[in-house]
């Protein structure tokens, strides 16, 4: 199939080949554009954007337009029907985008939505542009600038929960009208905290001591709390965050859904664990985040300007999170075994400084054997920005 640019405002490059998938895009967002506009809006020069996800993601110009919008916009596409009894990745995303659009733009966290149709499983959006990716610095030479946009994401993630918190039933209406289901909470932590002690028992010989599983058992029953519940984008990777003049932008929100917020802060201490390969942060750089983070949040949740409770919240979170990563690890899901060593001595020693000597202990032998198993002499290596 061929897409052509012409005065007959035709998508796309004359005489070159447009790859099919791309093409459905392009036509997906032009119907709904017309539609939401009522005025045919012509799309040229599609342009592929990566992507892990399931939708077919499309830069393209917009050939002419009376109404003012801007020159370049990004569609999202998903091709494949609504899955079955599970979140559907489309309705996710619509929704979260719908939600922050109705804010004013000094709280938008994220591009805006433009238009969307539920039938054809399209989104479009605002164009952010080339800025680069928190990868991209993180992965770059500048140490000061990989900082600043450390900072920035996590005061954008501060005020994105911020300015979400309390509208859960808002986001919940939204769902309900694209027909995803409301209610999916992960249950991965709770498979995690039960499973891991025989899976660290069988694969390395440590022994979870009952006043550790009675205090992961607590923490897990703490984040079901109602308490700091505000949107997540769920999908924290770095490659997810643009940096751009305004601050730091998130970009996927097919996970997207209202949770505990202070499991987004658990990942500043837990950098990027999700990801397939990360890496470590200076000395002091999550403590930094954590504090910026808390900057914007403390206006909506004030108790969390007390240490003794911000601390509490993050060592419950700080330890799920480690514990579902070695819980994926030692049951098939990966090899990271570096990463693992950190994570857990971490863990030991925010563990000690709240006293919890059960926990801290644990986890240092966890680390331990690790290290021996995998190593040793196992360190995780810093971002190249910071070596």
């Amino acid at each position: 199939m061929t897409v052509e640019t012409s005065e007959d405002n035709t998508a796309g490059t004359a005489g070159t080949p447009v790859d099919p998938a791309v093409a459905a895009a392009v036509a997906a967002g032009e119907a709904v554009l017309e539609h939401r506009f009522g005025s045919a809006i012509a799309l040229v020069d599609p342009e592929a954007l990566p992507g892990s996800g399931p939708a077919t993601v499309v830069r393209a110009k917009i050939a002419s337009s009376p109404f003012g919008l801007p020159r370049t916009l990004v569609i999202k596409h998903y091709p494949e029907a609504k899955p079955e009894a599970a979140p559907d990745p489309f309705a996710q995303e619509a929704v979260s985008y719908q939600l922050f659009t109705a804010l004013p733009p000094e709280e938008r966290m994220c591009p805006e939505l433009l238009a969307h149709d539920g039938a054809r499983r399209v989104l479009v959006i605002d164009d952010l542009g080339a800025a680069p990716t928190l990868r991209d610095k993180l992965r770059g030479r500048d140490a000061r600038a990989a900082e600043r946009a450390l900072l920035s994401w996590a005061r954008s993630l501060g005020r994105m929960h911020a300015t979400t918190a309390g509208r859960e039933a808002d986001f919940d209406a939204l769902l309900r009208r694209l027909g995803g289901p409301v209610k999916h909470e992960d249950s991965t932590p709770g498979a995690a905290s039960a499973q891991l002690s025989a899976l660290l028992s069988e694969h390395l010989g440590v022994d979870t001591p009952e006043e550790v599983r009675e205090f992961a058992a607590a923490a897990l029953e703490r984040a079901r709390s109602l308490a700091y519940r505000a949107f997540s984008p769920v999908d924290l990777s770095p490659d997810n965050n643009l940096v751009t003049s305004g601050g730091v932008r998130f970009l996927d929100f097919e996970r997207g859904r209202v949770r505990n917020a202070l499991i987004d802060a658990a990942h500043l201490r837990v950098p990027f664990a999700t990801c397939p390969e990360p890496l470590a942060l200076p000395a002091g750089m999550s403590e930094a985040m954590v504090a910026a983070w808390r900057s914007e949040v403390i206006a909506v949740w004030p108790g969390l300007a007390d240490n003794d409770v911000l601390f509490a919240h993050l060592l419950d979170h700080q330890l799920l999170l480690v514990w579902v990563s070695t819980w994926t690890v030692l049951a098939g899901g990966g090899d990271k075994p570096a990463a693992l060593v950190t994570w857990w001595r971490n863990l030991a020693v925010d563990a000690e400084r709240l006293g919890r000597h059960e926990v801290a202990g644990h986890a240092t032998a966890v680390a331990a054997a690790l290290d021996a198993r995998h190593g040793p002499g196992l360190e995780l290596p810093l971002y190249p920005a910071f070596r």
